[in-house]
C-alpha cells in the first residue's frame, strides 16, 4: 500500500493516516470508488454504512461488484472485495440507514474524518447536521453526469451543506397528470401510476382518472358525460382502478378502451380545458396506428433495441402482453398471500415494458413526443447518466481533501469542480480560490439556528406541520416542538404523547401570527427557533406553496423600487427546474473575506497543493438566502470571459 513506500508521503501525513478513523458514508458509484482509494492508500481504519442492495444497473460502473453479487448489501460485497486489495485493512460495514437512532453523536464522535457519497438529499442532510454536531470535518461530494463536485463541511470555517438552498424534488400537479400533460415525463408518471394502480400498492393520490375538481375545468362536464359512458367499456365509474381491472378479469381491450378512449373522451367534454390546448384524441382497439413518428409505417429502425421508437400499434401489443404477464404474477403472489402487491422496478422487464408502452400511447393521444424504452428508463427511474470515470476523478479528489484534513490543513481544502467541457486553459477540475465561509443566514450551522414560517394557521393542522414543514422541508427526523412562554409541548418524539393535536389546527392550539415555536430534534442534535407569521392560504388557482421558510423574516415586508426576478435552468436530465419567486430577493452578506457583487476572475493559483489548476476567484460572491421557497438546486456561476460555469450537483449513482 502507498503508506508503505518510501516517498509517497512525508512521514507526518503517512503517520496520520494509519492513525485516523473514517466512516464512508454510500457505497455506491462514488462510494466504492473512495473505499478502493483508501485501502489502497493504506488507511487503516475504515468504517462503511449504505442501505441499498446491489442491482444490475449498477455493474457498469461500481467495479467492486459482480453480477453473482446482484441482490446483496452494498455495503458488505464492497467490504469483501476491498480487503482483497489489501487483506491487513480494518473495515467495517453496517447494512443500515445512516439515520437511524443507532448512529448518533457519539458514533460520529469516534471518526477522524467522514466522507460522504450519498445520492439522497436527506440523508445528506442528517450527516451534514451529526457532523456539525460533533465537530468532525465532513468531505461533501457529488457528480451528475461528466460533472462532479467535492467541498469540505467544517463547523465554524465553511459552509455547510444547507447553507446554500436547494430545490425541491420536482413535482407535478395531479391534475396535470390526469387532465392535460404537455411533457413525455406528465404520461411517464402517469403510466408509473397506472401501475401501481393496477398492480401495486394504491394511493389515493395516485389515481389516473380524469380530475373532475380540477380548478380549470370548472362550470363543465357533469354527470350528463359520465352516465353517457359504457359501463361494458369501462366507465368512470365510483370504484378503484383495481377493483375494476379485476371484475373484468384485466382483459386487456377492457382496459385499453376505458383509458384511451372512453377517459379521453370524457375529458374532451371539459371544454374550458381545450380553450387553449390541443384537444387529445381517443384511440379505438382496433384502430391503432402502425406508423412511428417521422415514418409512414413501422420500420426495423437502426440502433440498439431498447433506443427505437415503438409505433402505437406496437405499444398496443405491449400492453396486452404485459398486462397478461402483470396480472399473472399478480394473482400468484396473491394466492399466497391475499394482501401481496407488484413493486414497479425499472429492471423489471414486464413493468418496464408496461410503463413504457403506457406512456407512449398517452404521449400519442395528447400530440407528445414519444421516447424509446431507454428514454423513459432513464426518466422513470430518475436517472442521471452515470460515468464512471467522473465517479473515479471525484472519488480521488475526496481522498486527496482527507489527506489535507488529516494534515490540519483545512483551509487548502477548496471546493473543487469538475467541469463537462475544459476552459481555454484545458482544463476540467476548477476550484475556488478559498474556502466558502458559513452563511450567517443558515437556520443548520448559524450560532442561534432561526427560522420563519409564513403560512395559514387557520388551515394548516400540526401533523402538517410535523410532516411538511418540520421533517420534509427542515430535514428533522423526530421533532419536539414546545410553544415559547407557555411551556405548551404541541408535538413530541414520543409515541402516543400528542397523537390527539395531529388533526387540530395550528390556532386551536395557540400558535397564531407573533407565536415562537422552539423546535428541538435529539437524534440530530439540533435547535431551532420558529417564529410563526401569519400568510393567507393560496386559493386553489395560485399555485404559489402552502407555506414559505424564511432565514430572515423581513424578506417578507414589502420593499419598493424592486423587481421581481425569475430565474429558470434545466438540470442535466431536463427534468428539474430550479427557480427564485418573487418574493424571493437576493442578499449579500459580508464575512471575513469581503463578499460583494463583482465579476468572477479567472487566475492561476501559486499554492503547492494546485499550482497547475486554474481557479475561479471567489473574492466576490453574491449568497442567495432565499431560503423560503427552497427551489434552488444548482448554482450556476457564470464566468466572464469563457462562458463556463460551476455546477452543484448531487451523486444519482445508485
Amino acid at each position: 500500500m502507498a503508506t508503505t513506500i518510501n516517498g509517497v508521503f512525508r512521514e507526518e501525513i503517512r503517520d496520520a493516516i494509519l492513525r485516523s478513523k473514517v466512516l464512508v458514508v454510500g457505497a455506491g458509484g462514488i462510494g466504492c470508488e473512495i473505499l478502493k482509494n483508501l485501502v489502497m492508500s493504506g488507511f487503516a481504519d475504515i468504517e462503511i454504512i449504505d442501505l441499498d442492495t446491489i442491482d444490475v444497473s449498477n455493474l457498469n460502473r461500481q467495479f467492486l461488484f459482480q453480477k453473482k453479487h446482484v441482490g446483496k448489501s452494498k455495503a458488505s460485497i464492497a467490504c469483501e472485495t476491498a480487503l482483497t486489495f489489501n487483506p491487513d485493512v480494518k473495515v467495517i460495514h453496517y447494512h443500515d440507514s445512516i439515520t437511524s437512532s443507532e448512529f448518533g453523536l457519539t458514533f460520529f464522535k469516534r471518526f477522524t474524518v467522514v466522507l460522504n457519497a450519498l445520492d439522497n438529499r436527506a440523508a445528506r442532510n442528517h450527516v451534514n447536521r451529526m457532523c456539525l454536531a460533533a465537530d468532525v470535518p465532513l468531505i461533501e461530494s457529488g457528480t451528475a453526469g461528466y460533472e462532479g463536485q467535492v467541498e469540505l463541511i467544517k463547523k465554524g470555517l465553511s459552509q455547510c451543506y444547507e447553507c446554500t438552498p436547494k430545490a425541491a424534488q420536482k413535482t407535478y400537479p395531479g391534475c396535470t397528470i390526469r387532465n392535460t400533460p404537455s411533457e413525455p415525463i406528465h404520461c411517464i408518471v402517469w403510466a408509473k401510476h397506472l401501475f401501481n394502480q393496477l398492480f401495486g400498492e394504491e394511493d389515493p393520490d395516485q389515481d389516473v382518472s380524469p380530475d373532475t375538481a380540477d380548478p380549470e375545468a370548472a362550470d363543465i362536464a357533469g354527470e350528463e358525460a359520465l352516465q353517457a359512458e359504457s359501463n361494458n367499456k369501462g366507465n368512470i365509474d365510483r370504484i378503484s382502478t383495481r377493483a375494476w381491472a379485476q371484475s373484468c378479469e384485466y382483459d386487456a381491450e377492457k382496459l385499453f378502451t376505458k383509458l384511451f378512449h372512453d377517459d379521453i373522451k370524457y375529458l374532451l367534454s371539459m371544454d374550458n380545458l381545450w380553450k387553449k390546448r390541443r384537444s387529445p384524441t381517443p384511440l379505438k382497439w382496433r384502430e391503432l396506428p402502425d406508423g412511428v413518428a417521422g415514418c409512414s409505417k413501422e420500420i426495423n429502425q437502426p440502433g440498439l433495441k431498447d433506443q427505437q421508437r415503438w409505433s402505437i400499434s406496437k405499444c398496443g401489443s405491449i400492453f396486452a402482453e404485459s398486462m397478461k404477464t402483470l396480472s399473472q404474477t399478480l394473482k400468484s403472489s396473491q394466492e399466497k398471500s391475499p394482501g401481496n402487491h407488484l413493486v414497479w422496478d425499472k429492471d423489471d422487464q414486464h413493468a418496464m415494458d408496461f410503463v413504457a408502452a403506457c406512456a407512449n400511447i398517452r404521449a400519442h393521444i395528447f400530440g407528445i413526443p414519444q421516447k424509446s424504452r431507454f428514454d423513459i428508463k432513464s426518466m422513470a427511474g430518475n436517472i442521471i447518466p452515470a460515468i464512471a470515470t467522473t465517479n473515479a476523478i471525484i472519488a480521488g479528489m475526496v481522498v486527496l481533501h482527507a489527506f489535507r484534513v488529516l494534515e490540519n490543513n483545512l483551509r487548502a481544502c477548496k471546493s473543487v469542480y469538475l467541469r463537462l467541457k475544459m476552459n481555454h486553459r484545458n482544463q476540467l477540475l476548477v476550484p475556488e480560490k478559498a474556502v466558502n465561509p458559513p452563511n450567517p443566514q443558515c437556520y443548520v450551522c448559524a450560532p442561534t439556528p432561526q427560522a420563519t414560517l409564513a403560512v395559514d394557521t387557520s388551515s394548516m393542522t400540526i401533523k402538517e406541520l410535523e410532516e411538511l414543514v418540520l421533517k420534509n422541508r427542515l430535514n428533522m427526523i423526530a421533532p419536539d416542538v414546545m410553544i415559547d412562554g407557555t411551556g405548551a409541548v404541541v408535538i413530541s418524539s414520543e409515541e402516543g404523547e400528542t397523537e390527539g393535536n395531529n388533526d387540530k389546527k395550528l390556532e386551536e392550539l395557540g400558535i397564531r401570527n407573533g407565536t415562537i415555536l422552539k423546535v428541538d430534534d435529539f437524534q440530530q442534535n439540533y435547535s431551532l427557533t420558529v417564529f410563526i407569521v401569519y400568510r393567507e392560504k393560496p386559493g386553489p388557482k395560485d399555485d404559489s406553496p402552502q407555506f414559505l421558510i424564511l432565514a430572515d423574516k423581513n424578506a417578507l415586508q414589502p420593499k419598493k423600487n424592486e423587481e421581481e426576478k425569475t430565474e429558470k435552468s434545466s438540470s442535466s436530465n431536463g427534468q428539474n427546474v430550479m427557480e427564485t419567486s418573487e418574493i424571493a430577493k437576493k442578499r449579500k452578506y459580508e464575512t471575513e473575506a469581503k463578499v460583494a457583487a463583482k465579476k468572477r476572475k479567472v487566475e492561476v493559483d501559486n499554492g503547492d497543493d494546485s499550482d497547475d489548476i486554474c481557479i475561479i476567484s471567489n473574492d466576490d460572491v453574491i449568497h442567495d438566502n432565499s431560503t423560503e421557497l427552497n427551489k434552488l438546486t444548482l448554482r450556476k456561476r457564470k464566468l466572464s470571459d469563457d462562458g463556463d460555469c460551476l455546477i452543484v450537483c448531487d451523486d444519482d449513482n445508485d
